[in-house]
């Protein structure tokens, strides 16, 4: 059986301060702490909770591993 498409979703900013919509959506995708990643199906619905808190959120590849702040 193939595997469906997954998008990948790192919480990389804080919600502090936001509206109650964003902070919902947050949840809705499943994330409680910062950089943490997800991985959800690739469809609408998605795409679109990621696309109205685009500043807290980001895509990431398919196969990269998420950076961390404060190594060199």
């Amino acid at each position: 059986m193939a595997k469906s498409a997954t998008i990948r979703i790192q919480y990389y900013r804080s919600a502090i301060g936001r509206s109650w919509r964003q902070k919902e959506i947050i949840k809705g995708l499943g994330l409680t702490h910062l950089h943490q990643v997800v991985e959800r199906p690739d469809n609408d619905g998605f795409r679109g909770m990621v696309a109205k808190a685009p500043h807290l959120l980001r895509i990431l590849p398919a196969g990269a591993a998420p950076t961390s702040k404060g190594t060199k």
